[in-house]
């Protein structure tokens, strides 16, 4: 690649699977479930299509056509589309969400390496639900162990970067997104094969009406924002790298769907096991670390070796998709460095690394030995999760829709989702339109909602 070339991705596919992973993680797996369970199941689901659809689909675009059309790292790109504007924040606050998500994430991503090995030594085999609650805690409160797999995570996410775009985060995609479908497809044929599975299943898939109200709602909207990784810069550092001839609008459109499927099939996995054994999946954060072994080694307690491989792979499963989130978050702050201050990639990752891991050690001590310590009565760990989660991601994906909606020339916008005329758009009125008006007022209610004003 010749000096001043800007790095793309090799093929279509490419495009598809690295913009997935970036918004396939912990969330589809871990959230998605537990919101669902929450929420009343299935007609939770309906709405969160509805949200995906009228909500997610449109900010995605726009966060594609602002990372094509710029060709440059998320904060640079509203200098270039609105120069000697205040617009520049927008893109400075994606980076430093960036950071300071991948800092904290990574402490969880963390954790699933320690139930990957753990699940690998037969470590869940013959203990009882308190057994789990106590083995949770004492590995979360542990001054070493978390901080030594938040490193570890974190160097696997740097090797990847360094690589560069199509030899790293491209190549890792088309490895890791495949195989994370096969073992989600393996463990829900597990899953709906145990007896007492189809209660879990018509749960899942029944609506029951008479649950939704505005919470239902709310919750959606926000399953629906958090998942697709909107407003943080991933997405439009990653569009960046899109070919002209990438089509936006079926780009946004496969990843939502390949999003929303995996979602669904984590919802597959995790209600049939737990209704086999009588419980209901809405045990919060803790259900993937607590809740879920305890069910595992109950809905297989005839078949332990069944019970072994089920863990071992739901946790294998867990570490993945972690890994394609931090690859693209570590990416946007990567990326603004080596391009603003003229350093090398190589140099770039490190930065990027060796901060995160020095802000993670401090958010993964704020669960142990360092929980007195606190701001705004939160630990670190959760005042980080709080400024970023209901704070700095809503407040990005409202400014997005806004500046692409309002300010940004349309004729910038019909040329990068046409492809300069090339393909038909019948949308992009409506497309228009909800960015205008639909976008920031669901955007709004989201952003009162997770400050706890209504």
């Amino acid at each position: 690649m010749s000096k001043g070339e800007r790095a793309n991705f090799g093929s279509k596919l490419g495009v598809i699977l690295a913009s997935a992973g970036s918004a396939v993680g912990l969330g589809n797996i871990w959230r998605f479930p537990y919101e669902t369970g929450n929420h009343g199941g299935a007609a939770f689901i309906l709405i969160y299509l509805l949200c995906v659809l009228i909500l997610g689909m449109p900010i995605m675009i726009s966060e594609f056509i602002i990372g094509r059309h710029s060709r440059a790292n998320t904060a640079r790109a509203y200098e270039v589309l609105a120069p000697k504007t205040q617009w520049k924040w927008v893109g400075f606050m994606g980076v430093l969400a960036g950071f300071l998500i991948l800092s904290y994430y990574s402490v969880v991503a963390g954790w699933t390496l320690e139930y990957v090995i753990e699940a690998g030594a037969d470590g869940f085999a013959k203990k009882g639900p308190e057994d789990f609650i106590n083995a949770f805690q004492s590995f979360s409160q542990d001054p070493f162990r978390p901080v030594l797999w938040l490193v570890l995570f974190l160097l696997m996410t740097h090797f990847i970067i360094v690589k560069g775009v199509k030899n790293g985060i491209e190549k890792s995609s088309k490895i890791m997104m495949p195989l994370l479908l096969v073992i989600i497809f393996v463990l829900v044929g597990c899953s709906l094969s145990l007896p007492g599975a189809e209660k879990g299943l018509e749960f899942l898939l029944k609506p029951d009406f008479s649950k939704v109200d505005s919470n239902v709602f709310l919750g959606a909207l926000g399953q629906a924002f958090f998942s697709l990784s909107l407003g943080m810069g991933c997405l439009c550092t990653y569009a960046s790298y899109f070919s002209k001839e990438t089509n936006l609008g079926k780009t946004a459109l496969s990843v939502g769907v390949l999003d929303t499927v995996i979602a669904i099939l984590a919802g597959l996995i995790i209600f049939p096991a737990a209704f086999s054994v009588g419980i209901k999946p809405d045990a919060g954060p803790s259900l993937i670390f607590i809740t879920l072994p305890n069910v595992f080694q109950q809905a297989f307690s005839g078949a332990p070796v069944l019970a072994y491989i089920f863990s071992l792979m739901f946790y294998i499963l867990l570490a993945v998709a972690a890994l394609t989130s931090t690859i693209s978050m570590h990416e946007v702050v990567t990326a603004y460095l080596h391009e603003e201050f003229k350093i090398s990639r190589n140099k770039a990752a490190g930065l990027v690394t060796g901060g995160c891991i020095f802000l993670g050690i401090f958010a993964s001590l704020s669960l142990g030995i360092a929980k007195d310590y606190t701001a705004f009565s939160l630990g670190i760990f959760d005042l980080l999760d709080f400024v970023t989660a209901k704070i700095m991601l809503p407040l990005g994906g409202l400014l997005i829709a806004i500046f692409t909606g309002w300010y940004l020339d349309k004729k910038v916008v019909w040329e990068e989702i046409s492809n300069g005329g090339k393909l038909k758009v019948r949308y992009f009125k409506l497309f228009i339109f909800i960015l205008k008006y639909i976008a920031p007022v669901a955007i709004s209610l989201i952003f009162v909602n997770e400050l706890g004003l209504i």
